[in-house]
């Protein structure tokens, strides 16, 4: 049996990046994965997409500059050459962390980890046990009981990325930020996209300007069509069933969330809270003592980035140092569409619900030098703070790069700044980053 000082299971961006932090403090690592490394974000998610995304931005360029005299001609799209570049994208990267894992000399382990006793577990017949657990074994996608959909052939954001030829017809079902980015990314390439969502709106999770942005982009710009408050009756063959329409496809996408994998947990005899994730307390660990989970196994954002900053405090904890519970105020929360929105901390609401006073001021890119100059003047930049000290409770960007504008103010945030610091700093001219210093001078001089 081979023993480590940290086994880790799952090689997402929550386990890989656990495993190279505790490699570095110099502990004996091994890690499990039974399917890809880099997991869902880097094989199926977050990059997949993004490299999509990225394709269908450079079709819209072309169209952009149609309009100020620029003329140019696509004759065709060659799908198979863009699946090619992701692929290639995904390759790069899972290499990248082979690498590091080869440099650090962390052991990859490849197979389905199997549950022995207490800190054991076995592999292709092998024995593997540490003296601390970090569980990350990920999600897969939740797929509702709709009639109809265990008899038809349909596509998850786990397979999407599977699909060689550009579809004709894709009909989302599900209106969060993973469909709605995979709306943005096929429509562009000619795509006939329909985005079915039964909550009362799509993306319910973000700010209601910004919401409102991206409605118009998809249906005005994009030529999506969204159904809302949607009723399906059935699904067929080739068809989505509502109450009053029927939606015909080529592809359908189910995109209605993820749920965590707990086969492991549940054959360790961990303890679940109510909502069925893995209960932690502050350090990450389980009810068994010395066995950690993060990332979507427990109740917090599921995002790569939370998961990779989990994964290395999960480890901290084990070489009793420590850090502070994650303050959730500060993870960036973000929709790679076109234009981008980023947001992070308190709402308005939920900034006077915490006992502030809250001040929230706006304006739009179209206020910008350097977004006017290039032609992308959709969007805002939202600031929220409170009327005593200006503290920064949290902001809204809809705009272009938006997620790297909203990192300075996370950091400023971090460090106890002010928006008043924001207002004394010197900004280049011309950049998009000036509006944020504009939207500060009308928080300090409330």
């Amino acid at each position: 049996m081979k023993q480590y000082d940290i086994l880790i299971i799952g090689a997402g961006p929550g386990g890989y990046v656990a495993a190279e932090e505790a490699a570095k403090n110099g502990k004996k690592v091994a890690v499990i994965e039974r399917s890809k490394i880099g997991g869902t974000c880097l094989n199926v998610g977050c990059i997949p997409s993004k490299t999509y995304l990225q394709h269908s931005h450079w079709l819209q360029t072309f169209k952009e500059a149609e309009q100020f005299g620029i003329h140019s001609e696509i004759r065709r799209i060659d799908f198979s050459k863009l699946v090619d570049r992701k692929n290639q994208v995904v390759s790069t990267l899972q290499a990248g962390i082979h690498s590091t894992f080869k440099g650090l000399g962390i052991d990859f382990i490849e197979g389905e980890a199997e549950f022995v006793k207490e800190k054991q577990f076995k592999v292709n017949n092998q024995l593997f046990s540490g003296k601390n657990i970090i569980l990350a074994t990920g999600s897969h996608p939740y797929v509702p009981p709709i009639n109809g959909i265990d008899k038809v052939s349909y596509l998850t954001t786990d397979t999407f990325f599977d699909v060689k030829k550009l579809p004709q017809k894709l009909v989302i079902i599900g209106g969060g930020v993973i469909a709605i980015e995979l709306a943005f990314a096929m429509a562009p390439l000619g795509v006939d996209v329909t985005v079915v969502e039964v909550a009362p709106e799509i993306l319910l999770t973000e700010d209601d300007a910004a919401r409102k942005i991206i409605k118009k982009e998809l249906t005005s710009h994009l030529g999506v069509k969204i159904f809302e408050r949607a009723k399906i009756q059935m699904i067929t063959k080739d068809k989505v069933l509502l109450e009053s329409k029927e939606i015909a496809y080529s592809h359908l996408l189910v995109a209605t969330g993820r749920k965590p994998n707990l086969d492991l947990v549940q054959a360790m005899g961990l303890e679940l809270t109510s909502r069925q994730f893995v209960k932690v307390d502050d350090y990450y660990e389980t009810s068994q003592p010395g066995v950690y989970a993060i990332g979507d196994l427990i109740e917090s954002y599921m995002l790569a980035h939370v998961a990779s900053k989990e994964g290395i405090k999960a480890v901290k904890a084990i070489l009793r140092n420590a850090e502070e519970v994650l303050d959730q105020t500060s993870v960036p929360r973000a929709l790679y569409t076109n234009p981008e929105v980023a947001s992070f901390g308190l709402s308005e609401a939920e900034a006077k619900e915490a006992g502030y006073d809250p001040i929230v001021k706006e304006l739009p890119f179209s206020y910008n030098g350097r977004a006017i100059a290039s032609n992308e003047t959709k969007g805002f930049v939202k600031l929220i703070s409170e009327k005593k000290y200006h503290q920064i409770l949290g902001a809204v960007i809809v705009g272009p790069h938006s997620t790297d504008l909203l990192q300075s103010l996370i950091l400023l945030k971090d460090t106890e700044a002010t928006y008043d610091q924001v207002v004394e700093s010197i900004f280049a001219h011309p950049t998009v980053s000036e509006l944020i210093q504009e939207v500060s001078k009308n928080v300090v001089t409330q």
